[in-house]
Parts: structure tokens; sequence; C-alpha cells
């Protein structure tokens, strides 16, 4: 049996080692041993790509055979490869150095192979021959890509950081620690991150070197090692930072951010402060038919369309923020002590219930605090005609 040595044969030697896990191993080693930035990626970032680009030489050699087919040729590998480091901030210099090494000995591997199989020397010489050429066009790619990347650089960079955000606030699935460094998401935290919310939805609210931001659902998402300093909020933005904690457990810590902000910006708050700053706000969102219940209980006789008495409830809750003193409610609602005083006495007349006096315990504080919330929250009648 006459056995021919042709394209087909040299093809399928190319796909066998895209398809044999030492061989990308030994070409992944190759590139990062000749390129100190690449060695500090991980090998997964490099494989994929390198068995994408050695299956594609098979093609190269059986188009070669067709005359303009060579122009078809997929170099898609090539133009990622480029793309990724570009957006990971590598060198071109360092990537080509990269690129030249694995091309060198994937084609050392590839005379071995054809050799093994019985591919005589005169076509040996042919095989090299083209891998060089198809080295030569996956590098021209490479670079191409590189550059693309660069100009769209920003833009990309931030769709990739909000994508990341996105799987990560969202309980998406799980970036590995390589996705969250090409983001720029440092990992100096031992794994455990703050999440936080903010508005506007603008990037200028949040002005932190440690934050990594993004427009997630009409909300300014972040991540950051540490919590972002007064100073670097915006003044007319809110932001709600959450503890510290291991990816898997931000999503529902988000969604506290979110709410929290929510409920901060119909109160017309601005500023930094901790997600539990809003723990008892957040706890009797969730409850608004409680909160009903404790405003008919307590505040039964007051008559929402009248102003006098929202100033009385207004004044009441201003006393309860301000630790039941006197003269910090008068300070806050810039009236005179003698004034809220008088306040709390109508609003005793009124309910018939005793909020200043003796010392009541903290779950009636609390109760007070609920129902005059939820009586202010609530919409009053419609005006008659």
């Amino acid at each position: 049996m006459t056995v021919v040595h042709g394209p087909e044969q040299i093809a399928a030697v190319l796909r066998g080692m895209a398809d044999d896990p030492e061989v990308c191993g030994e070409l992944v080693g190759a590139a990062r041993s000749q390129s100190p930035e690449l060695s500090r990626l991980a090998e997964e970032a490099t494989r994929s790509h390198v068995a994408a680009m050695i299956r594609a030489a098979g093609p190269w050699f059986t188009a070669l055979e067709r005359p303009g087919a060579v122009e078809e040729q997929d170099f898609t590998a090539a133009l990622l490869l480029g793309a990724d480091r570009a957006v990971q901030g590598v060198a071109v210099t360092s990537v080509l150095r990269g690129v030249q090494a694995a091309l060198a000995r994937a084609s050392e591997i590839a005379v071995d192979r054809c050799r093994g199989a019985g591919v005589p020397d005169r076509v040996l010489l042919s095989v090299v021959l083209r891998l060089q050429e198809y080295g030569n066009a996956v590098e021209r790619h490479v670079v191409h890509g590189y550059r693309a990347a660069e100009h769209e650089a920003p833009r990309a960079m931030g769709a990739l950081r909000t994508r990341l955000l996105r799987r990560i606030l969202l309980g998406e699935v799980t970036p590995h620690a390589q996705e969250l460094a090409q983001a720029g998401i440092r990992s100096d935290a031992a794994g455990r991150y703050h999440c936080l919310a903010a508005i506007p939805a603008r990037r200028r609210s949040l002005r932190s070197a440690h934050a990594v931001t993004g427009t997630v659902d009409g909300h300014l998402a972040g991540l950051c090692p540490r919590p972002p300093g007064a100073d670097e909020i915006a003044p007319d933005a809110l932001v709600v930072v959450a503890p510290a904690a291991a990816l898997s457990q931000l999503p529902a810590r988000y969604r506290l951010c979110v709410r929290a902000v929510e409920l901060g910006r119909e109160q017309g708050m601005r500023g930094l402060y901790d997600v539990t700053d809003f723990a008892a706000r957040l706890a009797l969102a969730e409850q608004p038919l409680l909160g009903s219940l404790l405003s008919g209980r307590f505040l039964g006789e007051l008559d929402p369309a009248n102003e006098f008495h929202r100033q009385l409830a207004l004044t009441a809750r201003a006393f309860l923020d301000n630790g039941r003193r006197l003269d910090q409610t008068a300070a806050a609602l810039f009236t005179h002590p003698n004034t809220v005083r008088y306040r709390l006495g109508r609003l005793r007349q009124i309910t018939a219930a005793p909020l200043a006096d003796g010392a009541p315990g903290p779950m009636d504080g609390l109760h007070w605090w609920w129902a005059l919330t939820s009586w202010l929250d609530s919409p009053g009648p419609a005006p008659r005609d």
C-alpha cells in the first residue's frame, strides 16, 4: 500500500498537538520563559489561545492548495491573545517574545511528529517553511489585536469591570482570580472585599483609587479591599458600604446596600454610610403592615391632613433621633427647647400616649420611632372638592 504524505496528514499532526495538553503546556512554558511579564500571569490565561492557534495551523496547510484561500484563515485566537495582553497591560514587545518562543517550539515538535509519522525529509522542508509563514501571520494578527484593544482600552476595561461586578454582586458565576486581576480588582485583602452602592449612578460620585466601579441595574456598584474615605465621596452623592466579606457572601450584602441607598434617596440623604447605619430602616421597611398598625395604635388621633399634627410628629421623631435631648432636638429643628417641650406636650394631649415621660425601654422607643416614621411616610387623605 502506498502512503501519501500530503497536507491532510500534516494537518492531522497539528490537530493532535492542539489536543495534547502536554504539548500546550510545553508551549505555554516556552512563552513564559522568554517573557517575565507573561510569567506573572496564570498559565490558563495563555493555554486556550495556544491550543486554538495550533488547531488553526492545520487549515492553513490545506488552504495552501487552493489559490486565494489563505486570506480566509481564522486568526481570531491571535487577535484575542493580543487584545487580552493589551488589557492586562503587558508590553507588546514582551507579548511578541512569548509568541515567537511558542511558535519556534511548536515548529520543532511538529517536525519531530511528522518525521515520526514517516514524512520524508524533502517534505519536512516545506513544512518548516509553511509553519514559518503561518507564524508570521500569527504575529501580525497578535499585534493588530493588541493595537485595536489599545484604542478601545478605556471602554473595553469599563465593560469588563461591569460584567465582573454583575457576576459577583448579583450572585452569578464567581470569576477566577485571574479575571479579577484583569479588571484591576486587587487581591491584597485576603479574599475579602467591601461592596458598595451609590447614587447618582455616575463614576465621579466616588473617586477612590481602590474601588472598581460600574453601573449595575441603574446603581453605581463598587468593590474594594478597603472602604472609601469621606473625602472620596462627591458632595451630592450617597454611598453605602457593607463590611468586608468573601466573594460568595457579597450578593446578599450588596442587596442591602442597594435598598439602603434607595431609602436614603427618599429621605434626601448624602454622604458616606455603613450599611448597618440603615439597620433599623431596612428592617422596618420590610414590614410596612406592622408600621401601619403601630401608627394606628400610637397616633390614631392625629390627622395626616393637618399640618400642625405633622409638625408634632416630626418633632417627636427628631426627639427620639437625638437621644430624647431637648437641647439637641431644638438645635436640629432650629427652634427653642421650650418649643420642643410644648409640641411634645400637645402630642401627648392629642394621642394620650406618654412619649417623653419616664424611662421607657429600648423596644418602646423603637416602636414609637417606627410608628412616627410610618405615619409621616404615609400619604395623607386626598383633598376634598
